[in-house]
């Protein structure tokens, strides 16, 4: 395995992250930083480069984005993010890998892609499902406005610096699952 195609595995592992906080957002990254000669993505992938995609998936994270500032509306968008979530994270990983068999692509992208993706929509919903039901939905723009910033800085880092990326998204899952574990007890009664 060459160190291109490390980075390459970081990269999407950093994306998908990023995914399961916003889907569009780091798609969106990811099509700005191809249509900008900044990633090479697999020959299979390359249309996420394109002019298209490129205002497509912005219109998309735009959307998205301001639609999570709304009480119960982004409860509502959780339950849809959450399988979109998988197969974006999923995506992100086949998108971005290079020089690997197939069968192993495929299956990296649906463990490492779709599995962190899903851990974290999955974290960050059950956080919001707390959240209104504490403070009747106040309290959701705060935690949509922090999910959208680390959707944000995460994929730009995994962009710029993906090895970077990879210690931040430990770091993230560390942080999720030990305030979930936290919170866990609270939700079963």
């Amino acid at each position: 395995m060459t160190s291109e195609t490390i980075i390459s595995i970081f990269l999407g592992i950093g994306l998908a992250a990023s995914v399961g906080f916003r889907v569009f957002l780091p798609l969106f990254v990811l099509s700005a930083a191809s249509y900008f000669g900044m990633w090479d993505l697999n020959e299979n992938w390359e249309w996420i480069g394109s002019l298209f995609a490129l205002i497509t998936l912005g219109v998309a994270t735009l959307l998205e984005v301001f639609a999570y500032f709304i009480p119960y509306v982004d409860n509502l968008l959780d339950s849809i993010a959450l399988p979109l979530a998988a197969l974006a994270g999923t995506a992100v990983m086949v998108a971005t890998i290079s020089d690997l068999d197939p069968v192993i692509t495929w299956s990296l992208a649906i463990i490492a892609g779709g599995g962190t993706a899903t851990a974290i929509k999955g974290a960050s919903a059950t956080g919001r499902i707390a959240s209104t039901a504490t403070t009747a939905g106040i309290g959701n723009p705060i935690i949509s406005f922090f999910e959208t910033v680390t959707a944000l800085v995460v994929a730009v880092v995994s962009i710029i610096a993906p090895v970077i990326a990879i210690i931040l998204v430990i770091m993230l899952l560390i942080l999720i699952f030990s305030i979930y574990r936290k919170l866990r007890p609270k939700l079963k009664n």
